[in-house]
């Protein structure tokens, strides 16, 4: 950073963005044609292009803030308002959700029966695989706290409680898909079977892009990039765990427990 005289980080030009825009159409493109006719050669293609994609890009940011010196406090500062404006339109993503829920439930149809759960609707026990999630997903961020303060000590005790929380959110992720499996209803199953999966199948989706983002601190962790004040790339993971942890508990009083 002794070349410049700005505590700021010009970034240099990158082909990833458009790569990864690449990647996302190949993948709504293959899910679309996987969903009609049952090809699945576009939607791999897709998947190989973005996964390339986040491996070369976030290599790349590891360079810049890790070797280059190029995250600097006021850069962090600005990376801190990006992240949490990204976490506000998530917020802003499952409210609607959950508006939708409590609009239909509260004033079911007469096409619902004019009964929540409809009519012909079997619904899960909340007292059953969703509260051993829910179990799985506190815990999870006990021991991701545990490994944040752990890293202003014993760098070993962080590196033992985030793979923890990580075997944890593969654990959350198995038990979902085995509920999935063992659901009564569909997707096609009226208002409650199209809520009650896209609602939870977007939560899964964010458990596991947060359990990626924290398999890679995790080997940013034994390789020494974070230190005791410079470790803003594992603080954000940490933030949108625990807002998929929070998110989780409302999914669980209004879909599950609400629901029933």
């Amino acid at each position: 950073m002794t070349h410049q005289l700005h505590q700021y980080h010009m970034v240099d030009p990158s082909p990833w963005p458009l790569l990864g825009a690449l990647g996302s159409l190949l993948l709504a493109s293959g899910l679309a044609l996987w969903f009609h006719t049952t090809s699945t050669t576009i939607l791999k293609l897709g998947l190989l292009v973005i996964s390339l994609t986040l491996i070369q890009w976030w290599r790349d940011v590891i360079r810049e803030g890790t070797f280059q010196g190029h995250h600097t406090l006021g850069v962090q500062k600005n990376m801190r308002y990006g992240m949490i404006l990204f976490i506000t339109s998530e917020v802003f993503f499952f409210l609607g959700f959950f508006w939708t829920l409590y609009h239909v439930s509260l004033v079911p149809t007469p096409e619902l029966g004019a009964l929540w759960p409809p009519t012909g609707i079997s619904p899960l026990s909340p007292m059953e695989v969703p509260l051993l999630n829910t179990a799985v997903l506190l815990s999870s961020g006990a021991t991701i706290t545990w490994s944040h303060h752990s890293l202003m000590k014993v760098q070993k005790e962080a590196t033992y409680a985030l793979l923890i929380t990580i075997m944890l959110g593969i654990y959350f992720t198995g038990l979902q898909v085995s509920e999935y499996m063992e659901t009564p209803f569909t997707i096609s199953d009226s208002v409650y079977g199209s809520l009650f999966f896209v609602a939870t199948g977007f939560h899964g989706l964010h458990v596991i892009i947060g359990t990626t983002f924290l398999l890679i601190c995790l080997i940013r962790l034994i390789n020494f990039h974070f230190t005791t004040t410079h470790h803003f790339g594992y603080e954000a993971a940490i933030w949108y765990w625990h807002f998929v942890d929070i998110v989780w508990l409302f999914l669980y009083i209004s879909v599950y427990w609400w629901g029933s």
